[in-house]
C-alpha cells in the first residue's frame, strides 16, 4: 500500500503540529500488518514567520522523513491540486489517496458547482496516472466562517450534497472511492486552535475519520481506537 496525503492547510500543518498525517502514521504502524509507505513530493509544514511551506518542525521530532510525504498546501484546494496529482501519483507510484479539499476553494475561489467540476478533473487525472487508485475522500467540514456566514455555510453543504454523488457515480471495482463520514463529535472550540486548523484532539479526530473509513470498507489496518489524546 502506497498512501498519499492530498490537502489543504488542515493537512499541511504549521510549525509545531503533528498533524493528523502523523497521527495516522502512528495508526498504521500499531494496527496495519503489511508493508507500507507514505509518498508524496513534500514533506514540509508551513511556516507563519515566511508565510510559505517550508518548515520540518514536526511537533514529534522524532516523526521520520520517510513518514512525512504528502501533497498538500496552505490555501490550496481542489483547484490547486488538480493540475498537479497525476504527476504525483505517477511519481510515487501511489495505490490510495486520502484527500480532504474544499474549504478554502470555497470560501476563496469557486463555488460549490465549480468546484465539484474540480474534483472530477483531478479524480481523472489520478486515474489516468494509476487506473486502479483507490481513494478516501472527507467532506467539507465547517468552520468558524461557516457558523457566521449562512450563504457561505451553503455553499459548504451544497459541494458536499456534490461531492457525495461523484463519490456514488465514479466510484468502480477497480478504482473504488470511499466517502468517508464527517469526524465524530467534531467541535470547532474543543477541536481547532482558531476555528478552522485542528489542535491534538482535532488530528485525531481527522486521522479517526479515514482510518475507519478504511477499516470498515476494505478491511485495511483497524479501527481507530482508544488513544492517549495530546
Amino acid at each position: 500500500m502506497r498512501i498519499m496525503f492530498v490537502g489543504d492547510s488542515m493537512t499541511i500543518g504549521s510549525a509545531g503540529d503533528y498533524t493528523w498525517r502523523y497521527r495516522m502514521w502512528q495508526h498504521l504502524n500499531a494496527s496495519y500488518g503489511g508493508p507500507y509507505k507514505i509518498v508524496g513530493p513534500r514533506t514540509e509544514l508551513y511556516d507563519p514567520s515566511a508565510d510559505a511551506p517550508g518548515s520540518l518542525a514536526y511537533g514529534d521530532p522524532g516523526f521520520p522523513a520517510r513518514a512525512q510525504a504528502h501533497l498538500a498546501g496552505w490555501g490550496e484546494g481542489w483547484l490547486h491540486m488538480a493540475p498537479l496529482i497525476g504527476d504525483a501519483v505517477r511519481a510515487g507510484k501511489a495505490d490510495t489517496l486520502l484527500i480532504s479539499l474544499g474549504l478554502i476553494d470555497l470560501g476563496f475561489y469557486t463555488d460549490a458547482e465549480q468546484t465539484a467540476e474540480n474534483v472530477h478533473r483531478f479524480l481523472a487525472a489520478a486515474r489516468e496516472a494509476n487506473p486502479r487508485v483507490r481513494a478516501v475522500l472527507l467532506p467539507v467540514i465547517h468552520n468558524v466562517r461557516a457558523l457566521n456566514d449562512p450563504p457561505f455555510a451553503a455553499q459548504c453543504e451544497r459541494f458536499n450534497e456534490l461531492l457525495a454523488k461523484a463519490v456514488a457515480e465514479l466510484g468502480s471495482a477497480s478504482s473504488p472511492l470511499l466517502l468517508a463520514s464527517p469526524p465524530e463529535g467534531w467541535d470547532i472550540d474543543r477541536d481547532t486552535y482558531d476555528g478552522t486548523h485542528p489542535n491534538a484532539e482535532g488530528e485525531h479526530r481527522l486521522a479517526a475519520a479515514f482510518a475507519d473509513a478504511m477499516h470498515q470498507a476494505w478491511d485495511v489496518a483497524g479501527p481507530y481506537g482508544p488513544v492517549v489524546r495530546g
